[in-house]
């Protein structure tokens, strides 16, 4: 990753590591690298992480065996955090000293490097880097790496190698959890409640079981629901606590429609071996133990160093199989043959299934295990949505069938059947191996690495401009009638200085064949996702329009940029678009010189955030005011639910899906609305608006719910 390295000849094996044991179960396996994360700015935050000190003598160590440790700083920055981002980084880089950085928001970008890091900056999955002239773009930036989407198959992956400008490195995730929904692309958990996978704080939706609604009687979502008064709160009328109706489960499908299983390439790793630019094959798992982290770089060690050889493939999948893992896919790493990622009737949990619970005469918890526990072993009872779910240490040796008595809390005792999972595992030969690595880091206690006065000064951001105002845009999915008119909006404060709303389409194949009257006077949204096989057209498409006279487009990720001319005209018109997840001046101020002329910021951030931004902004600043926002976008099928048909989840929020080209879009079924903090935000500097129209299902259940999104919370 650090540009003082050597190149290697072969992809690195890159461990996660959540804690002091796991990262040395990596080293003790033979990792190239380990990746960890700190107490803070880390997008796995239930992982235990890191302080500096520790941090600073296992990076010592690493780096005496010829190791390289990477620091995931991979979350979203919001306006306060510059700073804290700023000194943290600073830290890192006179005290700890890694080889590189893992992030997720560009402003990090600046922020490091004015911070005094010279290392290598590694653009995480969830900044969406997905498309061959986005490696273009995030090597101008100043990218050193460029951690590949796990949606991709092997035939996209060459593709992306083969555009990998010299400099860039790539990095592929080979095993590990999968999520349903593209990284960077997942507001589910935040939605729900300001717990953002962006922040590290997921509750992990996904993984909840769902069922089928009926619907009732041909009604909307949102249509027939009592409009609020405009208060500017955003708040029901007179204290009423709005809550969604009950809706009605037909009683017939359900399941964990979107719990994925694990990504596991395997012996499939031979195929990466000849990619150009592939420089480390990466494991996921920073919540896992040393078991799982010493059996899969084990594995990957093995397939990597003998591709040809079988016994050696046969030998890597046995330990595979032992590792703990979920149960593993392929996903679409076949182009020919992909697989379903999520498995509704499968248990796809992570762990060995040890047993089931039986109960006993006296009520009590047990089970007889179909293998021997050790003490030390870790178990789970039940998976995470479960009332009974625990986790609970083995204290003693367990032979296969024997007895084991679970202690459980009585007020959530689970049912006879409930699976019980081993989830990690200290076997003796492990613990030996790790204790003599724990004595070499002991021993460096005296020789670690002393911190040094910090740099001066603070991060350098450009000056704040003022709002500039402009319409609103009215974005629709499709070309609808009446284009072109326009909506009047208010005065100043109320809708955008009493000019007509311009009308905004989703860039597609047919809507791009639009009058050349009305080209010129739309706004063009891109995908928040461009896959490799979409880049091509989608560049024709914008070609075709911009010869028509199209000015107005909006970019729904930064690296999307690279697709329009690198020295832009007078007139061009270009945007962030809100899938840019842009929170704070440093990510703003990259966006200014890449030559945006605007922003819209995430609609994630709380209304506190969200009100301090556009005084530290060098660009002018949009909001999406109101709409369906989705929950989720995902590129992998859903054979067990149809597209618009309504589902629940276990607390009674509903939902919908809508297949938009080769991607679902998961949306809630109450939209989003801001309307009501509309003149809050325009005189807090917010120069332009957006409302994005999307017709949901007829007959989705009625929700009476304010779709504030975090507004009246916190973004963790």
């Amino acid at each position: 990753m650090s540009a003082t390295l050597p190149a290697t000849p072969r992809p690195e094996i890159l461990a996660p590591a959540g804690d002091t044991p796991s990262f040395l179960a990596a080293l003790a396996a033979g990792a190239d690298a380990v990746y960890v994360g700190l107490k803070h700015f880390s997008a796995r935050m239930e992982a235990e992480n890191f302080g500096i000190g520790e941090l600073t003598r296992l990076t010592d160590l690493a780096h005496e065996e010829g190791r390289r440790v990477y620091v995931a700083m991979n979350t979203l920055i919001k306006p306060g955090e510059i700073g804290a981002a700023w000194r943290l980084t600073a830290r890192l880089a006179r005290q700890v000293m890694p080889d590189g950085l893992i992030i997720q928001d560009p402003g990090l970008i600046d922020i490091a490097r004015q911070a005094g890091f010279t290392g290598g900056l590694a653009l995480s999955t969830l900044a969406n880097v997905t498309h061959p002239l986005a490696l273009e773009e995030a090597k101008r930036l100043g990218a050193s790496r460029v951690i590949l989407p796990r949606e991709l198959s092997i035939d996209e992956i060459r593709a992306m190698g083969a555009a990998c400008p010299e400099g860039l490195d790539l990095e592929l995730f080979v095993q590990g959890a999968l999520c349903y929904c593209v990284s960077g692309r997942c507001y589910w958990s935040s939605y729900m409640g300001g717990k953002s996978g962006l922040r590290g704080r997921c509750v992990q939706p996904c993984r909840r079981v769902y069922s089928e609604v009926a619907r009732q009687g041909g009604r909307q979502a949102g249509r027939d629901a009592p409009r609020r008064k405009e208060t500017g709160t955003g708040r029901a009328p007179e204290g009423r606590q709005v809550q969604p109706k009950p809706a009605q489960a037909k009683g017939g499908k359900s399941g964990r429609f979107f719990s994925c299983q694990d990504l596991e390439l395997g012996p499939l790793v031979k195929t990466l071996l000849d990619v150009p630019h592939l420089a480390s094959w990466k494991i996921e798992g920073r919540k896992k133990g040393p078991h799982y982290v010493f059996h899969t770089v084990t594995a990957y060690r093995l397939l990597r160093d003998n591709p040809g050889d079988p016994a050696a493939r046969k030998t890597a999948q046995d330990i595979l199989a032992l590792a703990l893992g979920r149960p593993g896919g392929k996903a679409r790493f076949l182009p020919q043959s992909p697989e379903e990622a999520a498995s509704p009737d499968k248990q796809t949990s992570s762990g060995l299934l040890a047993g089931k619970i039986r109960i006993a005469p006296d009520g009590g918890c047990e089970i007889k295990p179909h293998l021997e526990l050790l003490p030390g072993d870790y178990l789970r009872v039940g998976v995470e949505d479960e009332r009974w779910h625990a986790t609970l240490p083995v204290t003693r040796r367990v032979p296969k069938a024997g007895t084991l008595r679970l202690r459980l809390a009585k007020h959530a005792t689970p049912k006879a059947g409930t699976p019980v999972f081993l989830i990690d595992r200290r076997e003796p030969e492990l613990q030996r191996l790790l204790g003599e690595w724990r004595k070499r880091l002991e021993a460096r206690k005296e020789a670690q690495t002393q911190d040094t006065a910090p740099p001066a000064g603070g991060p350098r951001l450009p000056k704040a401009v003022r709002p500039r105002p402009r319409p609103d845009m009215l974005l629709t999915s499709g070309i609808s009638q009446g284009l072109g008119r326009g909506k009047e909006g208010g005065r100043a404060g109320g809708s955008a200085g009493g000019r007509r709303a311009v009308p905004a389409l989703w860039l597609s194949p047919r809507t791009a064949g639009l009058s050349r009257t009305l080209v010129s006077r739309t706004a063009w949204w891109l995908p928040p996702v461009v896959w490799p096989e979409e880049e091509a057209a989608l560049s024709r498409m914008i070609d075709h329009l911009w010869r028509e006279g199209a000015r107005h487009f909006v970019c729904n990720a930064p690296w999307q940029r690279a697709i329009f001319p690198e020295a832009l005209p007078e007139d061009a018109d270009l945007l962030a678009g809100p899938f840019c997840n842009i929170a704070n001046a440093a990510a703003l101020a990259v966006l200014a010189r890449q030559g945006f002329s605007g922003a819209f910021v995430s609609p994630e951030l709380s209304r506190e955030d969200a009100l301090a931004l556009p005084a530290q902004s060098p660009l002018p600043l949009g909001a999406v005011l109101s709409g369906f926002w989705p929950v989720g976008i995902s590129r992998f099928g859903q054979a067990a639910l149809k597209p618009n048909e309504p589902f629940m989840s276990p607390k009674g929020e509903v939902f919908w899906t809508r297949r938009y080209g080769g991607n679902l879009w998961i949306y809630p079924a109450w939209p989003l609305d801001l309307s009501g903090q509309r003149r809050e935000l325009y005189e807090a500097g917010y120069s332009f608006f957006a409302r994005m129209e999307e017709t949901p299902p007829q007959g989705l259940p009625e929700l009476r719910r304010e779709g504030l999104f975090n507004w009246h919370g916190a973004l963790l």
